[in-house]
Order: C-alpha cells, then sequence, then structure tokens
C-alpha cells in the first residue's frame, strides 16, 4: 500500500478521524429533518438534470449531452439549486416544500467550497421572508444543540450560534464599514452607476480596478471591507441587498433600489442565501438577460433560459424561500476547517 493510500479518504484509519463528524452530519440531518416535518413541510425531489441550471452571472455549472431514443442530443446541466423546480412546485399548489440534495457549481473548490454539495431549500408559499429568516437562525442553533458545540468557530473568528442575531441591510453595513454611501450611486429605480461608487472609492483610498462595472466593484468592497465584521461574536442576517445584485428576488415595496434578498453568516461563513420571492415573469426575463449579458461580458458563455419556469411564476403564488449550505452548518457545528471533512466522499482531485 502506498503513502497516498493512507491519506485517501477511505482508508480506515483515516476513514475512523472522519467519522465523529460524518455521524454528527447524520444525526443534524435527522434533525433538520425532523424539524421540518414538525412544521408540515414536504420533502421534495427534484431533478439534478435541468434545460437551464440558473442564470446568475457568477454562478458556472457543469454540462452535460442527453441522448434520446433517436440519437439526437439536446445540452443539459447539473442545477446549482433546486430553485427553479421548486418554485415549478410552489406555481402547482404545493405550500411547504424543502430539498437537501446534491447541487453542483464549476469552479468552486476551497475549504468552504467543493463541486458537488448538499444544499437545503424550503419555502413558505403566501408568507413574508422575516418567516425564512427565523427559520434559518432556528436551523442554526438546532444543529449546534445537536452535537453540543459551545460555539462556532472558523479561522480564529467565533460565533456564538445562540446568541441573538445582528441584522443589518447591506447600505447600512456599506457606510459603517467601508464609509461608502451605497444608494447614492444608484437612480430611483436601482440602475446602478459604476463611476459614482468607484469615485467614493478613490476618496476613500481604496484601489479601483481596471473594471469600473458597479457590481464587480460592489463584490470588491462587501469581501474587502464588509465581510471580515459580519458574524463575530453572533450570527448575521444581512439584508435588503441592492436589486441589481438580486435578481430572483422582489423589491421592497416604497424603494426599487433594494430587494428582499439576505444572506446569514457565522464566524465568517456565509451559511445562507434567501429571498422575498419574485413572481413577475416579465422582470425575471429582464433580469435573467441582463445577468447572461453579464456572464457573456466576463466569462464569455452564457445559460439558456427555462421558459418553462418564466411560465410558471405566472401561477405561483407570493412566497418566500431559502438556500443553505448544509455541509457548511456540520462544519462550524462539529468544528471542522475544512468542507472534505465532512462529506462522506469527497470528489477525486
Amino acid at each position: 500500500m502506498t503513502a497516498s493510500d493512507i491519506s485517501s479518504w477511505w482508508h480506515p484509519s483515516r476513514h475512523a478521524d472522519r467519522r465523529p463528524g460524518l455521524l454528527a452530519r447524520a444525526r443534524i440531518d435527522a434533525g433538520i429533518r425532523g424539524w421540518l416535518a414538525a412544521r408540515e413541510f414536504l420533502i421534495v425531489d427534484p431533478p439534478g438534470l435541468q434545460i437551464s441550471p440558473g442564470n446568475e452571472a457568477h454562478l458556472h455549472a457543469f454540462a452535460t449531452t442527453m441522448i434520446g431514443n433517436d440519437g439526437q442530443g439536446q445540452a443539459m446541466y447539473l442545477h446549482t439549486s433546486p430553485e427553479f423546480t421548486m418554485k415549478k412546485l410552489l406555481a402547482a399548489g404545493e405550500t411547504r416544500i424543502a430539498s437537501l440534495q446534491h447541487v453542483w457549481r464549476n469552479r468552486e473548490r476551497s475549504a468552504l467550497h467543493h463541486p458537488e454539495f448538499t444544499m437545503l431549500e424550503w419555502y413558505r408559499s403566501g408568507e413574508p421572508y422575516e418567516a425564512i429568516i427565523a427559520d434559518t437562525l432556528a436551523l442554526i442553533r438546532l444543529a449546534a444543540d445537536t452535537t453540543g458545540i459551545g460555539q462556532f468557530a472558523f479561522r480564529g473568528r467565533v460565533c456564538d450560534p445562540r446568541a441573538e442575531a445582528e441584522r443589518i441591510s447591506v447600505a447600512e453595513a456599506f457606510e459603517r464599514h467601508a464609509g461608502i454611501d451605497l444608494l447614492a450611486t444608484m437612480d430611483s429605480d436601482g440602475v446602478p452607476d459604476g463611476d459614482a461608487l468607484a469615485a467614493q472609492m478613490e476618496r476613500l483610498g481604496m484601489a479601483v480596478s481596471d473594471d469600473r462595472a458597479w457590481s464587480y466593484l460592489f463584490t470588491q468592497i462587501l469581501v474587502d471591507k464588509v465581510e471580515p465584521h459580519l458574524g463575530n461574536g453572533r450570527v448575521t442576517v444581512l439584508d435588503r441587498y441592492p436589486a441589481c445584485e438580486a435578481a430572483l428576488a422582489r423589491r421592497v415595496p416604497g424603494d426599487r433600489r433594494v430587494s428582499e434578498r439576505f444572506e446569514v453568516y457565522a464566524a465568517g461563513v456565509e451559511l445562507a442565501n434567501g429571498f422575498g420571492e419574485l413572481t413577475d415573469a416579465a422582470e425575471q426575463r429582464v433580469r435573467f438577460a441582463a445577468e447572461m449579458e453579464e456572464k457573456a461580458r466576463i466569462y464569455g458563455e452564457r445559460y439558456p433560459i427555462d421558459e418553462d419556469f418564466l411560465r410558471a411564476l405566472d401561477l405561483m403564488p407570493e412566497a418566500s424561500g431559502v438556500a443553505l449550505g448544509f455541509d457548511r452548518l456540520v462544519m462550524l457545528a462539529v468544528g471542522a476547517q475544512r468542507i472534505e471533512a465532512v462529506l462522506w466522499a469527497p470528489v477525486a482531485e
């Protein structure tokens, strides 16, 4: 047996080290399913193979070809989220649904990323996104209580998962942590101005790249200046994202510049991304087209739009939904520092 065999995840000695975290994963999985069942959520099983993997500029899919009985091929993708199928189920009349299954994202591998991972996604028809935020915080506490861990820790940052969560808007966070007046860089309809954002950055002495696209600069500030302050000591709910950064969320009533999108951070780790769901098919089409134009500009590729999904939006009721990185939650609940530590079988490198 070679040294590489001994270091492989399937070697008995290596598996023995990993097994406690994997057993904790199984307990958290069971606890979440029980929690959902107690609240009358129906666990659904969307297919991973889709016509469109999603239409967000910076999400990258795995492509394949489906061969029919006639021998003809059709381009297909492994989904990056079960979102489109689940919203079709809401249109069909389901009211509380959840999925706990594998999804796939290309160009992603790090301590917190894996090309194939498990996503917990759930929806409440006819309920506001405050209800989904409350769900998310409850499940974070459930994971901590399942393992008995006192605090989450990742790369020197700690978080009490049972403490009252901080809730802050994106605009407030940019002002507090970066000195940026984000809303001043958009018009009243939420159309962003990259030059206006770049000018604020330059006045504050921040480096501005040659790419002065508003979305690029927004992400740069978020990652460099804002995210280091999120989820420290307690969970942070970062909400009311700019509308141009929330392609699938409805706008906040009374302010078209921002949308009902939130993200949840714990110990600096992004755990969840949720929305008050957009149900306007015409606006959704415009947003998808804009996202694919940006994808083509940056990466030289685009994905097809799921026309079936847009038709379903005409029947979909108002709803709220969220996707939570199950593996990341398990990581924090067992004190692991890499996602592979809590995967039963990591993808080979």
